[in-house]
């Protein structure tokens, strides 16, 4: 399944937080990651978060498109995150 992930977490957990992202998704711009994933994978990405998060004060949101092709995403400016292929 496509995953956006949006999260607004207090700045002590902002790295940890987009690394662990970053591990399972790819960054978009701030605070904002996208990718396909597994249910397996998200569960495992929701579990390395919960023990990021402290759930009394951070958020993050979880989109969920069972298919990507029904989707459209459509940017304005510039866009940031951009994937760049190493060989």
């Amino acid at each position: 399944m496509f995953v956006i992930v949006a999260y607004d977490v207090n700045e002590k957990r902002v790295t940890k937080v987009l690394k662990t992202a970053r591990r399972y998704l790819s960054w978009v711009q701030n605070s904002l990651l996208e990718g396909e994933l597994t249910e397996a994978q998200l569960a495992r990405f929701k579990v390395d978060l919960k023990k990021i998060i402290k759930e009394e004060e951070d958020s993050i949101v979880f989109y969920l498109v069972r298919r990507q092709q029904y989707m459209d995403r459509q940017i304005m400016g510039k866009e940031k995150g951009t994937l760049s292929l190493f060989l």
